[in-house]
């Protein structure tokens, strides 16, 4: 195809996504299928936030009672991606064949019986195989929400779905960290147990309660969707074909053209970059909150972890509320990495010479940051992969790029080991490295686009 036909097929396209974005039928149904999905999968993603990354709550106290040294420690929080990545791609894959509502279900009910069995870890054997368990088990939730959204809302408004979702991380941190700190103080003061169990237990249950809540609350497809009316099925039905006929034209086919797109393996080193800062601040955050403030993990240390995700809500939200084009969600995207690496880097110097408010400061500007950049990252992917290339494409990615949470404890702690300090700083200097290779690869986006980064509408000539 010449340029200038490129061009008349692009405007083309521009012109039938204008009208089909402005109709008050589609508003309507994106309005009504918000409120009745969003909730369920936040609530799905606030329990799977929670169910991996409360260990950081629980590091000291079963080091003291099942003698789980730091290293078996940074293995085991990190060999749950190890099976996380190893499951993914068949777990999506299965999602695309038994639908979003039985297989969400199923993965948060069986995540949360093994979450659950951590209360009756007896030894460093059975907390790693517990962990890879948990990875297993887990494996599709996250890249199958991201399908699932990118089958029920067009591009234009994904961000903004994408965001809400991603609204779980600070939720699950911000409630999540009292919970988790409270739980350990209820079990130490009132049961014959200790308090780590039983923050285990009863966290691993709520999973279970929302993979039933889930059944009942998702809809697998707008046409299946009994609160819409016909009016609204077709409009949804009509912007999402015209979306994904765009993409079938520009994107992989199929399983093998998604695993080796050059697209896809692009955005997986992105994401790659995300997760190390991502997790190497979450699964060290209530320590790094303790040698701050100078108070042993608790109700208090909880409390004072919630702040960088209640500032994180606010900024997640508002970043995917106005990232409506192409240009603003690369161009921001870029400047959230950055600002991530210079944060951590702020962070790990206030460590190390005692300025605790500072400390406190530059972790939350780092994790108000990496939230923000979320949502946009998976915006891309999800503008040229559809059919059986998005279940393969975004699986590869979210595995994949999720190794990074592997990565990030064996790293932080093999750094301190190699420089030791008494803050760990430059263990945390390494995962700021990371997030500025994350902005570099970002920015370098603007040399590629996908068709379907014209039907944003803002910016209806491709090239951008």
């Amino acid at each position: 195809m010449s340029s200038s036909e490129f061009g008349e097929t692009t405007r083309a396209n521009v012109t039938v996504a204008q009208g089909l974005l402005n109709s008050p039928h589609l508003a309507s149904g994106i309005r009504k299928a918000t409120f009745r999905l969003m909730p369920m999968l936040i609530i799905l993603y606030f329990v799977a936030f929670l169910d991996r990354t409360n260990v950081g709550f629980a590091e000291a106290a079963m080091e003291v009672d099942r003698g789980i040294s730091a290293g078996a420690y940074a293995l085991g929080a990190g060999i749950f991606f190890i099976g996380y990545a190893l499951f993914e791609i068949p777990s999506n894959l299965l999602l695309d064949k038994f639908g979003a509502r039985f297989w969400l279900a199923r993965i948060a009910i069986t995540w949360g019986i093994v979450a659950s069995l951590f209360a009756f870890v007896n030894g460093e054997t059975m907390f790693i195989i517990l962990r890879f368990l948990l990875g297993v088990t887990e494996a599709g939730l996250f890249p199958g929400v991201i399908m699932f959204l990118a089958q029920w809302f067009p591009n234009k408004r994904r961000v903004q779905m994408f965001a809400l979702f991603y609204l779980a991380q600070p939720f699950s941190q911000m409630l999540g960290a009292p919970l988790s700190g409270g739980l350990i103080s209820f079990g130490e003061q009132v049961t014959p147990w200790a308090g780590w169990q039983v923050m285990f237990f009863v966290e691993g249950m709520m999973a279970v309660a929302a993979g039933i809540a889930a059944f009942f609350f998702l809809v697998d497809s707008p046409q299946k969707a009994k609160f819409l009316t016909d009016d609204e099925k077709s409009a949804l039905k009509d912007v999402m074909d015209h979306e994904n006929t765009v993409k079938e034209s520009d994107g992989p086919r199929g399983i093998g053209a998604a695993l080796i797109s050059w697209k896809v393996w692009y955005f997986t080193a992105i994401y790659f970059c995300l997760q190390i800062a991502v997790y190497g601040t979450t699964f060290y955050l209530p320590q790094q909150v303790s040698g701050l403030i100078g108070q042993d993990v608790g109700w208090q240390v909880g409390l004072v972890s919630a702040i960088p995700w209640a500032v994180g809500l606010f900024a997640c939200y508002y970043v995917g509320k106005f990232a409506t084009s192409v240009r603003r969600r690369r161009n921001w995207g870029t400047l959230f990495f950055f600002i991530t690496g210079i944060a951590i880097l702020v962070s790990a110097w206030a460590g190390a010479n005692g300025q605790s408010l500072l400390g406190i400061v530059a972790i939350t500007v780092a994790v108000a940051a990496f939230l923000s950049t979320g949502p946009i990252t998976w915006s891309f992917p999800t503008s040229f992969l559809t059919g059986a290339a998005a279940a393969t494409g975004i699986g590869l990615i979210n595995s994949l790029g999720n190794l990074g949470g592997f990565v990030a404890p064996i790293m932080r702690t093999g750094v301190n080991e190699s420089i030791p300090t008494d803050s760990g700083a430059w263990g945390v200097v390494s995962l700021g490295v990371f997030a500025f290779l994350g902005a570099i690869l970002m920015w370098a986006t603007r040399y590629f686009s996908a068709k379907a980064d014209a039907l944003l509408v803002e910016e209806a000539v491709p090239g951008h």
